[in-house]
């Protein structure tokens, strides 16, 4: 009964999706403080990342609590615990009581800014549940703002020296693009019933949405090829121009699978699964770290 109960939670906060809490160690990398002379540091920010995972964790448990009559009704969704019935909504909401009154209280130790980073993420994320996503581009818009806030909550964590600010222009339009690309996703495998499973996909068709993944996947190669020759601590010689073309195709790669292989619904799946998309991110980080700390 209780590993059931267990399982049911932890299922529910959705563990592939803590992938996208990563973004937390942008701060530490490309500000050029990952290393073993600066172990603080990556502990300090390593315990964000799980704090954010946890967070994050709670805000899907509130998530499938709203949405919980409507994922009935989902082909994929009626599978979720609690939409199944197998997680009673009454341990769902005294799990993420307990959760919440640990992690808010250990992260004001880490950092009083990085709590005001994770409480503005949390009172986005319960806007977004209740109001936000259904309102067209504004519920994109709001996802994109969550990464932000991951990047900046890493910030908050560490001395910050020389972060360039186009990583966060970067870090909110690729997050546009993975957003309209899940709702391209979405609106492709629901069709005709897309807009009585999420409401908000009644102000979306798929022509309106090639239109806006075009714009934001042409502006987030833009944006990152200017980041990588006019950040403040990079290379003179601008050699992480070189790591362009593993943002390029990878960004080619997303929208291959989601216009041709329909994979677009879950981004995350996408990262687990397909080893190209593994393979440019693996390139790219190796990349990036040898630019920062080998040359």
């Amino acid at each position: 009964m209780i590993r059931g109960t267990l399982t049911g939670i932890i299922r529910t906060m959705r563990p592939k999706q803590w992938i996208k809490n990563g973004v937390i160690f942008a701060a530490l990398v490309f500000d050029r403080q990952l290393g073993f002379n600066n172990l603080p540091a990556f502990f300090r920010t390593l315990a964000g990342f799980i704090i954010f995972c946890l967070l994050s964790g709670v805000v899907y448990i509130i998530n499938d609590i709203a949405d919980s009559e409507a994922d009935k009704n989902h082909p994929e969704k009626k599978g979720r615990p609690i939409a199944s019935g197998d997680l009673p909504i009454r341990t769902a909401v005294a799990a993420a009581v307990i959760i919440l009154g640990v992690i808010f209280p250990i992260s004001y130790l880490l950092s009083p800014g990085f709590t005001l980073v994770a409480l503005a993420y949390f009172v986005l994320n319960l806007a977004y549940s209740k109001w936000l996503k259904h309102i067209p581009i504004i519920d994109v818009f709001s996802i994109s703002l969550g990464f932000i806030l991951r990047v900046l909550a890493g910030a908050s964590l560490i001395t910050v020296a020389r972060f360039s600010p186009w990583l966060y222009v970067v870090t909110s339009i690729g997050a546009l693009l993975l957003g309209f690309g899940k709702r391209w996703g979405e609106i492709s495998l629901l069709e005709v019933d897309a807009q009585s499973h999420r409401k908000v996909l009644d102000g979306y068709n798929l022509p309106l949405l090639d239109q806006l993944i075009t714009i934001v996947s042409a502006t987030t190669i833009v944006a990152y090829s200017l980041y990588t020759f006019s950040a403040p601590n990079l290379p003179v010689n601008n050699i992480m121009m070189l790591t362009i073309p593993f943002v390029v195709y990878g960004i080619f790669r997303y929208i291959y699978l989601l216009q041709v292989e329909n994979m677009g619904g879950a981004p995350e799946e996408i990262f687990l699964k397909d080893r190209p998309i593994q393979v440019a991110v693996m390139l790219w980080g190796f990349s990036v770290l040898m630019i920062f700390y080998i040359f």
